[in-house]
């Protein structure tokens, strides 16, 4: 597959675009870091239901003032690679979408800045300026990111086989197998066994490679 014809890119977020994830530095500043990375461990790995696990971990962000969220926008970054990855594929005429089970009001305005204009992802719900400890919408579980991909691919008229899909945890399973190209990067065991290719390296400019 050439880059110029990747029809479709969809990219998971934490961990992937990102180098951070997102959950883990609100629940530093709600200061249940601790409790919140291990669950969030388990689910990457595939040993419990994600939407469960956001369930939980959420909860432990109950009263968090919003403001909290810029702060935590401010200590993203992006992976490397991810700007070039995106830019050469939305160069060849591909479309580039970003499914996440993070949150809207953090990984938005970042992905404006890349000029990512499909973003799908968790919302917190909010309350007189503070988290409530409840997501409101759609969640954005494995089966969810599948269905994302399935829509995006009918939006876009893509050719399967010319789409690529990217991520590093167990939720990613579904698109990743959807893709004609499916990328484990970084990537838990469960993932890495699904997926078409395997790069070990925190360098997105590799799925260029690939392509």
């Amino acid at each position: 597959m050439n880059e110029k014809r990747a029809q479709l890119l969809v990219m998971d977020v934490d961990s992937t675009f990102i180098n951070e994830e997102v959950i883990d530095l609100i629940a530093f500043h709600a200061q249940v870091g601790p409790q919140v990375a291990e669950i969030t461990e388990r689910a990457m790995a595939g040993e419990i239901d994600f939407a469960a696990s956001l369930a939980e971990r959420v909860a432990l962000l109950r009263g968090l003032p919003v403001s909290v969220l810029d702060s935590v926008r401010s200590q993203i970054t992006l992976t490397t690679g991810a700007q070039d990855l995106v830019e050469a594929v939305m160069a060849g005429g591909g479309h580039v979408a970003l499914v996440s089970g993070g949150f809207t009001e953090v990984i938005a305005p970042l992905a404006t800045e890349v000029g990512i204009t499909e973003v799908f992802a968790n919302s917190f719900e909010i309350a007189d300026g503070r988290l409530t400890g409840r997501t409101r919408g759609r969640v954005i579980d494995p089966s969810a990111k599948a269905q994302i991909f399935a829509e995006l691919v009918r939006t876009y008229d893509c050719d399967p086989s010319l789409t690529v899909a990217v991520g590093d945890g167990a939720n990613d399973i579904g698109m990743i197998e959807a893709a004609g190209l499916g990328v484990a990067f970084c990537a838990k065991p469960a993932l890495a066994q699904a997926a078409d290719a395997v790069i070990v390296e925190r360098d997105l400019r590799q799925v260029l490679q690939l392509l």
